[in-house]
């Protein structure tokens, strides 16, 4: 019964999330009417969304919090929001994945829901430079011992960012040295005109690497981070050769993306490409 309520409360505040930021502001009565909820659950969704960070709470409503292209949110913050999206990308992203391949994962919440999902896929060799991925398939490792057919890790080294991804001069040497077969990268924001951003100059610059060693690059993103743009830019959407996304990107991004890109998954929906 908890589970159930949880879910209902996350799927609240990620629809109040969007009518924030899609109306740039909203009032408590227009919610509860538009829920079907109590203007104290509201209250209570508010004040959540508040404490991560997400949005400004206003006498009477809420407005969107206006970020600097430098601010980094952590992990943790992070990690609260657009669970069921970041879910539903994890799973469909992991049916990309071929058994015995050499793959990449970058740091974010997006790719830690997808290690998740990649336990079970045979003889993998996964490189990140995430200390929260690498963390999933060592955990499985401690739990069920060195299974046949279990992933080999390898965490780069270098300096810890608020997102617990390893970046700088470490990091990229040894990025350098390798080739993926595939790349699954997190974004802080995805655009047309700054193609994919992040606010951290050195995570900029490792993710810059990753992506000139992989074969096939493969973008995990929820539909929040479409018109969102970083400090620093590392890639443009031509670079990109999938991406993997949730049902909530409006229909006019997904126009704009398919000129850009060569394929775009929406997890949930028929891929059209499953067998390119």
């Amino acid at each position: 019964m908890s589970e159930n309520q949880n879910l209902l409360a996350e799927q609240r505040r990620a629809l109040i999330l969007d009518e924030v930021r899609r109306r740039g502001g909203v009032r408590v009565n227009e919610l509860t009417r538009k829920l079907g909820v109590s203007d104290m659950t509201v209250r209570r969704d508010l004040d959540a969304l508040a404490r991560q960070g997400v949005l400004e709470k206003v006498h009477g409503g809420a407005v969107p919090v206006v970020e600097a292209s430098t601010h980094e949110p952590g992990f943790e913050a992070k990690s609260g929001l657009e669970l069921t999206a970041k879910e539903d990308i994890a799973r469909a992203a992991a049916e990309l994945v071929a058994p015995g391949t050499a793959i990449a994962l970058s740091g974010g919440t997006t790719t830690y829901a997808l290690a998740h999902h990649l336990l079970e896929v045979a003889d993998l060799t996964v490189v990140t430079n995430s200390v929260r991925v690498a963390d999933v398939f060592h955990a499985a490792q401690r739990t069920s011992g060195q299974r046949q057919g279990a992933a080999t890790v390898v965490l780069t080294g270098g300096v810890r960012t608020p997102s617990d991804s390893l970046v700088g001069p470490v990091a990229d040497q040894a990025i350098a040295a390798l080739h993926f077969d595939m790349l699954f990268l997190g974004v802080h924001g995805i655009s047309v005109e700054a193609g994919l951003s992040t606010p951290n100059l050195a995570e900029a610059e490792t993710n810059r690497r990753l992506v000139q060693s992989a074969r096939r690059v493969v973008v995990v993103a929820d539909h929040t981070k479409w018109g969102t743009v970083g400090l620093s830019s590392f890639a443009a959407l031509e670079q990109v050769d999938t991406l993997v996304t949730d049902a909530g990107l409006p229909a006019e991004a997904r126009e704009d993306i398919s000129e850009h890109l060569r394929r775009l998954v929406v997890a949930g929906e028929p891929d059209d490409d499953a067998d390119i």
